[in-house]
């Protein structure tokens, strides 16, 4: 099944099980899978997101929205950061697993090791490797850091 349509599975189920704030969110990751569509109508041979186009933008989401819940936390609306940290659960849910850090750490001594990176200048080669083995399973700006630090070691 694709991730569209398990999403759009998902939202009938939680109309059906009157959950309002799945409900909610499940809607806006919809209006905003339709907006991505929308502004790529005029590039031309696109007739829809692919599953990684829709992985790229839930992550987006769920960055997102880690950073308000930050700056609610910080501003005191404690019911605020809540509703942000359920929607984060329920989002992922829609995203590949997301690697620990010793299986990051793994996957990056194998990218530097399968591209032969010796120095920081190889650090976008790694990056770009490790973008297109592990899409959505990590964070690539945590990652970033890691591979600068290997690569200078």
């Amino acid at each position: 099944m694709e991730l569209r349509e398990k999403i759009q599975h998902a939202t009938k189920e939680a109309m059906r099980a009157k959950d309002q704030v799945r409900l909610s969110t499940l809607r806006l990751i919809g209006a905003a899978i339709k907006d991505r569509e929308i502004a790529l109508r005029g590039e031309a041979g696109q007739a829809g997101l692919a599953d990684e186009d829709i992985t790229s933008l839930l992550s987006r989401m769920v960055r997102q929205r880690q950073e308000s819940a930050r700056a609610y936390e910080e501003g005191g609306r404690l019911e605020l950061a809540e509703r942000e940290t359920q929607e984060i659960g329920i989002i992922q849910e829609f995203l590949p697993r997301q690697l620990d850090p010793a299986e990051i750490a793994d996957a990056i001594d194998r990218a530097v090791a399968d591209l032969g990176a010796a120095s920081v200048r190889d650090m976008g080669r790694v990056m770009a490797a490790l973008r297109e083995r592990h899409a959505g399973q990590m964070d690539f700006g945590a990652a970033g850091a890691l591979v600068k630090s290997r690569l200078m070691s």
